[in-house]
């Protein structure tokens, strides 16, 4: 491995459960951001030294993202060490942030978002989750086509029209909810993770997927409509095309006593949806700023794609990300793409770190005293 390989590899924030901050429970890891619950001496004193507009006694988390690559639910490697994507992590924190600014200043909702110290770095509070990952789509692509195109015609209780092609933007936004973790118990919902749901399910059970009250699926419904509104209104001032992506939301309780309904996770990012170049689609021609390049990528490279593909050949494909380091140019285009629909957002040139973990470490112990 050369000496400038091993630079770009410690530039990379693959591992980041392993950061020295103060907490009493385990960290949570998932396949990208890593999460550090606070003590409660912690908790209330950042609240009060901050003013975050939180209950006293919140919980409040450290959000650590990191720069790895998952795809097809695995998380994958390239040659020469190189366990990430250089500036994929601060890429999708900086677009994040954009798009939750840009959902307050137009009235919409708050985030789980209270401050961010690094670019790296969120200090959240703790939602209570609705158990509803929404899709929201305006093309009809990826494994929506694929169902359409082998004969599907109704997506959670919508009737689809016929006589639609791929890659077509379709007449009308299209809310296709699903259930978020595995939910037991519940009528015509099947117990297990990530299956479509209708409007009416959610109604008919709206405590069990956790909306406090029948009218909060109104106002999830506004949120999820209006969000992808801004957020393609403010792309297509780019020529850049909001093709589809994922909401979730939580409930918090602010400073006052009040609840409230929130956006969480991460909103409109490469990683959660799909981004076209505009130009190119009025080419004719489908030009991914998303993941779904490095996905299709890995369709190609690999000569079996059912494997990715196929769920029932889940052992198999985490085989192949186990055992296969993938070529340094097929990272680094996911790194320029990342990078770059990220500067374009923001309109600011993304600050990449030569020592992520020892600045987040610095600035967690100066100026939060979050570390010992």
């Amino acid at each position: 491995m050369s000496a400038a390989d091993t630079s770009l590899a410690n530039k990379v924030l693959a591992v980041n459960n392993d950061l020295p901050i103060r907490t009493d429970k385990p960290v949570h890891s998932g396949k990208v951001r890593s999460v550090y619950w606070l003590t409660e001496a912690d908790s209330r004193r950042l609240i009060a030294e901050k003013g975050y507009d939180v209950a006293a006694d919140a919980p409040l988390a450290i959000m650590v993202i990191s720069d790895r690559i998952s795809a097809f639910d695995c998380i994958w490697h390239g040659e020469g060490g190189l366990k990430g994507v250089p500036g994929k992590g601060a890429a999708l924190n900086a677009v994040s942030n954009h798009w939750f600014k840009l959902f307050k200043d137009n009235g919409l909702a708050d985030s789980h978002i209270l401050d961010i110290p690094h670019p790296f770095v969120w200090i959240v509070q703790k939602a209570r989750p609705v158990m509803v990952e929404a899709i929201c789509r305006q093309y009809i692509t990826g494994s929506m086509w694929r169902a359409y195109a082998n004969g599907e015609r109704e997506f959670c209780g919508i009737e689809i029209a016929e006589g639609l092609e791929k890659d077509q933007k379709l007449p009308d936004l299209l809310v296709t909810p699903s259930t978020k973790g595995i939910l037991k118990g519940i009528p015509d919902v099947p117990e297990a993770d990530d299956v479509n749901i209708t409007r009416q399910a959610i109604e008919n059970s709206f405590t069990a997927f956790g909306f406090q009250q029948q009218a909060d699926i109104s106002l999830y419904e506004k949120l999820l409509q209006e969000g992808f509104g801004v957020i393609s209104s403010a792309l297509a001032e780019l020529d850049q095309i909001f093709v589809d992506t994922k909401f979730e939301f939580g409930y918090v309780t602010d400073a006052a006593g009040n609840d409230k309904l929130i956006y969480m996770d991460e909103v409109g990012t490469p990683d959660s949806s799909r981004i076209w170049d505009g130009a190119a689609y009025r080419e004719g021609e489908i030009v991914e700023n998303s993941k779904e390049g490095f996905r299709q990528f890995l369709l190609n490279h690999f000569p079996d794609p059912d494997i990715l593909l196929n769920k029932e050949r889940m052992a198999e494909r985490e085989a192949l990300a186990r055992d296969n380091e993938l070529p340094l140019a097929a990272l680094m285009a996911v790194s320029e793409t990342y990078v770059g629909i990220a500067e374009k957002i923001t309109g600011q040139k993304l600050h990449l770190s030569d020592n992520p973990k020892a600045e987040i470490i610095d600035i967690l112990r100066q100026q939060y005293g979050l570390i010992d």
